[in-house]
């Protein structure tokens, strides 16, 4: 059971530990949000995506899903979509320069987009499915609900942390100069992805 865990806490970390569309976003939404506590939106629906889809992994059910072929071209179309979309979007946020401003993202849009970047990402949802799913293989019973609540854990925490350091940063920044780098670079990185996936739509 022990080993069970710690499989699954550290599988979880090494996954969600790379810089992606998702990681930018939540601590974007962070560093620009006047709070904490505005951000949760992100927070919560982050990690209940990815509580989703280690689920699915773990019970087969996204394999057989991402087996069907026109279905996967459609997903990764629309993900396409969505970075672009978010991408522009992200670009053109000004950051406040103090609370009173408190633009940014309200709660339904901070919801909208972190189920986007979290559910529209094939390379995440294969990643999920091809690792996480894999390496459940292991075990049975006990030590498989281990494995899966400890890589639950992990994106929990994981995403805790990213929102709280992504308020701490928005705090040493009174110009808002960061912040607008922080969009700036956040943009860039979702029209990469976006290119990425459009070029593997040829490969599918």
């Amino acid at each position: 059971m022990i080993e069970a865990i710690l499989h699954g806490l550290v599988l979880a970390f090494g996954l969600i530990l790379p810089l992606g569309a998702q990681n930018v976003f939540v601590f974007n939404q962070g560093a620009a949000q006047p709070t904490f506590w505005r951000a949760l939106p992100v927070v919560v629906t982050a990690f209940l995506c990815d509580m989703l889809l280690i689920l699915l992994a773990v019970l087969g059910v996204s394999l057989v899903v991402l087996t069907i072929a026109w279905l996967k071209t459609v997903l990764y179309v629309v993900g396409v979509c969505f970075l672009l979309y978010m991408g522009y979007l992200t670009w053109r946020s000004r950051p406040a320069v103090d609370d009173s401003e408190a633009q940014q993202f309200s709660a339904k849009r901070q919801i909208m987009f972190a189920a986007s970047v979290s559910l529209l990402n094939p390379h995440a949802i294969l990643d999920t499915v091809g690792v996480i799913g894999t390496s459940s293989l292991s075990y049975t019973g006990t030590e498989k609900w281990g494995f899966t609540l400890a890589c639950i854990i992990v994106s929990c925490l994981w995403f805790i942390g990213l929102a709280v350091a992504g308020r701490m940063a928005g705090k040493l920044d009174r110009s808002g100069r960061l912040l607008r780098g922080l969009n700036i670079i956040s943009a860039i990185i979702m029209w990469g992805l976006a290119l990425y996936m459009a070029s593997q739509l040829f490969f599918l």
